[in-house]
């Protein structure tokens, strides 16, 4: 009797400290009855998604680019607009943000991309062909050139980006490998790694005299990445602008030393004939990205990842009323460093799956996605060995960082609805 009233007691509570975020659910229904009339009356004569028949979605699965990546700032649009309003030099421009940018990271200087793939082509073509005319415009032909690229700590998903420029991978998985990796013909390191083994493998670099590309793109926030890389002595460092940067999505940070910018530079749009002229990034993205970095230094990061956690939080008070479900809140060490949901269940007993559970909010209205061990952008590096793991636990997580005021709200109540009606059927 005892461990009965003991679970009553643990339901009653979880009920209690639920009860008032349904208030606002139901004030949020009637809000959005409300707004959903008034734009009927109002019309728009832009084009819109709707218009298109493209459904919008609750982004509860984080900065990935096959759901558009992130929002941009406040500050962002309107430096992109401001941006819209003149003509202005290219090359004149990027010199000028790069002097900025190394004043806000310490690097030595700085250019903006078209994305971190971007940013890890341009850095490619720097490393391989330098500032020399015949041979940027020999690449991707690289007949007497260094084009060796170590990938240390193995392939990534995007190396496709190294090799369009002209790079032969070598992966090195130890630094004992990279060590022995390293001969006349490297022109570059590139890794993910971080902390110590970051630092070893600089040290290894740096006695051997070649560039150490990193690549973090999701590595912001914390905003003090901006300044380590560069403490720490990469020679290159690249981050995404259009992910936790909360810049245009077509845009990356590419930051490091002065000589191997301006060698990606010479190798990249406006130069026609360089390898890198299609990654095109204009006055509007360049202004943009820039407008972000300055933003997130003024930010409080404290104060945001306190909005964040409460995020999560309201939705797992919602969802662990739910008998059987499990939560647990946490912040990744890797990249997309913000506070995480994780929601678990017996799923075998249940005869209901992540899987299915994810496809549920997805079909339904609105269209919610989560994050889940499926990656549908990610087709052809499933199919790679080196980009899978067959022992990986399929998680429900919930990424608080692109949820927008009140969603957070919306996704509690259908996750605990969607979870409630499997549990039942079970």
């Amino acid at each position: 009797m005892v461990p009965k009233l003991l679970s009553d007691r643990r339901s009653f509570m979880k009920w209690a400290v639920a009860l008032p975020l349904f208030g606002q659910v139901a004030a949020q229904d009637m809000f959005g009855k409300a707004r959903a009339g008034i734009n009927r009356l109002t019309g728009n004569q832009v084009p819109t998604y709707e218009g298109l028949g493209v459904r919008t979605l609750i982004n509860a699965r984080g900065t990935w680019t096959y759901l558009s990546a992130s929002l941009e700032l406040p500050e962002v649009k309107q430096a992109q607009l401001e941006a819209a309003k003149h003509y202005v030099d290219i090359l004149e421009l990027q010199h000028a943000v790069g002097r900025r940018l190394a004043e806000l990271s310490g690097a030595e200087s700085g250019m903006v991309t078209s994305g971190a793939a971007g940013a890890m082509a341009s850095a490619t073509a720097g490393c391989i062909a330098g500032t020399d005319p015949q041979n940027i415009w020999q690449l991707p032909d690289t007949t007497g050139m260094k084009d060796q690229v170590i990938m240390f700590g193995g392939r990534s998903a995007f190396d496709s980006a190294i090799r369009l420029a002209g790079g032969k991978l070598v992966v090195a998985h130890t630094h004992e490998e990279l060590q022995n990796s390293i001969n006349d013909k490297t022109a570059m390191v590139y890794t993910t790694m971080l902390g110590d083994r970051l630092k070893k493998a600089l040290a290894i670099t740096k006695r051997a005299r070649v560039p150490l590309l990193l690549d973090d793109a999701a590595g912001i926030p914390p905003i003090g990445n901006l300044r380590l890389y560069s403490q720490m002595g990469c020679d290159l460092y690249i981050f995404s602008g259009g992910k936790g940067l909360l810049g245009p999505q077509c845009s990356g940070l590419l930051l490091g030393r002065k000589d191997l910018i301006e060698a990606a530079l010479a190798n990249t749009n406006p130069w026609e004939g360089a390898v890198c002229r299609p990654m095109k990034v204009g006055k509007e993205e360049i202004m943009g990205c820039l407008a972000a970095v300055e933003a997130w230094l003024k930010m409080d990061p404290d104060a945001l990842y306190r909005r964040w956690n409460a995020r999560v939080k309201r939705i797992a008070r919602l969802v662990e009323t739910v008998p059987g479900v499990k939560i647990n809140i946490y912040i990744p060490k890797g990249a997309n460093r913000y506070p995480t949901l994780r929601v678990t269940w017996d799923q075998q007993a249940w005869k209901f799956s992540v899987a299915d559970c994810a496809m549920k909010l997805s079909e339904g209205e609105p269209r919610i996605e989560v994050l889940t061990a499926n990656n549908p952008s990610g087709v052809l590096a499933r199919l790679h060995k080196d980009f899978i793991d067959p022992g990986a636990e399929n998680h429900l997580e919930i990424v608080s960082m692109s949820l927008l005021p009140g969603e957070d709200l919306i996704v509690g109540r259908r996750l605990r609805a969607v979870l409630m009606a499997a549990r039942k059927s079970a």
